[in-house]
């Protein structure tokens, strides 16, 4: 069953402004508590960009949009394709034969404000000046009060596997798809708190090079909803808040399985057609399309992996239904960034057997891939082949972790060896809870002549711990020799 509630979704931070103000002016926020969901094909945003494109794509100011000129596409790519329910109230109930249900954010009702925004995303991608991020339209559109002319106001019907088990139907929750762009160049709420983590970490996990959905802005209000933040029987108020996030797209891997498990095969056809039409063109001829699109899901997802291991990161909700189609990191919840190396970390407090700790990532991302293979066999061409190309997700994954790990130790070549040195300093690091980015970060800026003769910085505090190992001048010696190839 799912509950189509709300949640606004569009799409860089580190030019960030923080805003927060009180205008009289600036009048309701959007219901919810919201993230809006955008999606993109090539140029098409419904509502995010890809990472290269965003940073090749410059935005001179003189062909940047005013906010009050500024609208969706006029013409909808994903309801020329895929069947929207047929049922326009709002209730909770199974839906049968199609991949949305028609959707009305619900209005806040208090005055919100906008506390930030990112300039990058709104002049890079969505094409607006600045000037407009700060007017009583443009809040009242991000908090679902403004509807635009040509909005498409849905909610994507999906299932997924939630801690290794099938949960059937979930859905959007409090999404709402609010449209499509074309760049030519629970109780349906939100809170604060949570609000900025996702602003704050979407925008980090993209300068550091990890894809991922990206957030335009939050606008708070003073609605209040209550949350146990740490489920230990203690709820409080909070303020509600609205995200506006983009994707690529938000098409994930439940997103076909409530499909093949329900036997709407038709309808799975058309969604992987979509996504490969979309997403994957230079494989939408192949005689064996579906084959090569999910070699690319499974390549894509095992960088995406390796990737969040080389920054410490951990998503705590690797369900199916939170691992993209397109291999962007999205659905950011009880996620965490490692400080001391703890490959046993859990960052979310209701997963008590740890399923997706940080070193458990990588394993998960060949369950959730294994998921998908099930998905989409009722089109495959050669299932065989398929469980083939599944067996490389492994291979796949460590080329990518090596490299990426080579590169923070400073190795510019391949040697066989590297693996041996790359596993030994991490597990040193365990063993004396180093600081993961700090020992990394630390290596790279003093001499290794003052490593080597003990004579470190003060300042180099995650050194100091690691260097408290019994094997570590054996491992010095063995990096200080690496260097020298």
């Amino acid at each position: 069953m799912t509950s189509f509630q709300q949640v606004h979704d569009l799409l860089k931070l580190f030019t960030v402004f923080l805003l927060s103000w009180s205008q009289p002016s600036l009048h309701s926020l959007e219901n919810e508590w919201i993230s809006h969901d955008c999606t993109s094909r090539g140029n098409h945003t419904y509502c995010t960009k890809s990472l290269k494109f965003m940073r090749t794509n410059t935005c001179r100011e003189s062909n940047l949009i005013d906010f009050k000129h500024w609208d969706f596409m006029s013409s909808s790519v994903l309801l020329k394709v895929l069947p929207v329910d047929a049922e326009k109230r709002n209730y909770v109930r199974q839906v049968r034969d199609a991949v949305f249900s028609v959707v009305r954010p619900v209005p806040l009702k208090y005055k919100p404000s906008l506390i930030a925004v990112s300039s990058e995303v709104l002049t890079e991608i969505l094409d607006l000046k600045m000037s407009g991020a700060v007017s009583q339209a443009f809040v009242e559109f991000i908090a679902g009060n403004k509807i635009l002319p040509n909005s498409v106001l849905l909610s994507h019907r999906y299932g997924g596997h939630q801690f290794g088990e099938w949960a059937d139907q979930l859905g959007d929750g409090r999404a709402v798809l609010l449209g499509e762009y074309t760049n030519r160049h629970g109780d349906g709420r939100a809170v604060l708190r949570s609000s900025v983590r996702e602003f704050l970490v979407s925008e980090a996990m993209s300068h550091l090079g990890v894809p991922t959905s990206r957030a335009a802005a939050i606008v708070v209000s003073n609605d209040l909803v209550w949350r146990d933040q740490f489920y230990d029987g203690h709820p409080m108020q909070e303020k509600a808040a609205v995200v506006l996030r983009l994707a690529k797209s938000w098409f994930r891997i439940g997103s076909l399985e409530i499909l093949t498990k329900n036997k709407e095969l038709d309808l799975l056809k058309k969604v992987v057609d979509f996504v490969i039409d979309e997403h994957f063109p230079a494989v939408a001829n192949d005689s064996r399309k579906y084959l090569n699109f999910f070699a690319k899901v499974v390549s894509m997802t095992a960088e995406l992996i390796a990737k969040w291991q080389s920054v410490g990161f951990a998503h705590g909700v690797c369900n199916t239904d939170n691992f993209s189609l397109l291999s962007i990191t999205i659905d950011y919840g009880p996620f965490a960034f490692l400080d001391e190396y703890n490959p046993d970390f859990v960052p979310n407090s209701s997963d008590e057997e740890g399923r997706y700790s940080y070193k458990n990532q990588p394993s998960v991302g060949f369950f959730n891939m294994e998921k998908l293979l099930q998905a989409l066999k009722p089109v495959m061409e050669d299932y065989r082949a398929g469980e083939q190309i599944l067996l490389s997700y492994a291979d796949a994954f460590n080329q990518r972790f090596l490299d990426i790990f080579r590169q923070k130790l400073g190795l510019l070549n391949f040697q066989t060896t590297d693996e041996m040195l790359i596993h030994s300093f991490l597990w040193m690091m365990s063993v004396t809870r180093a600081d993961f980015t700090m020992s990394f970060r630390e290596l790279s800026e003093v001499s290794i002549r003052d490593v080597i003769s003990d004579r470190l910085p003060s300042e180099s505090w995650a050194l100091t711990k690691l260097k408290t190992h019994r094997n570590w001048k054996d491992w010095l010696e063995r990096y200080t020799e690496r260097l020298q190839l």
